[in-house]
């Protein structure tokens, strides 16, 4: 299977955890944009696990490094992310949570291959 394929694929489990995090929280009484903050620390989380082993199936232990490097480039393409969100929701009140989540995901997937291939797992 390609490596584009299977950052895809941790990008539905990644896309999973965040808009289940978020309507877990909403639901919970948490209001949509705060609750959106904490799932995405979650699913940034989540997803360097994944996008480490399976994605760029990088070998031995990971250091503080890559770490930081995943945590600036997530940072960056969730707060891209984040504000696609909060402008649909602005913009359009009627609009549901999750297709609001969608649509800011899509539009960061994108940068987040470019930066997490170029940049964090580099090939050595």
């Amino acid at each position: 299977m390609s490596r584009t394929l299977r950052f895809l694929g941790v990008g539905a489990f990644g896309f999973l955890v965040d808009a289940g995090t978020t309507l877990a929280l909403v639901h919970l009484g948490l209001n949509p944009f705060a609750a959106r903050l904490l799932a995405i620390l979650v699913a940034l989380g989540a997803t360097y696990l994944a996008n480490r082993t399976v994605t760029f199936q990088v070998e031995g232990r990971a250091n503080v490094a890559e770490g930081a490097r995943y945590g600036g480039v997530g940072l960056m393409t969730s707060a891209i992310n984040y504000l696609v969100y909060s402008a649909a929701l602005a913009l359009l009140p009627s609009l549901p949570s999750l297709l609001a989540l969608a649509t800011g995901s899509a539009v960061a997937m994108a940068l987040s291959y470019l930066g997490y291939s170029r940049l964090v797992f580099r090939p050595r």
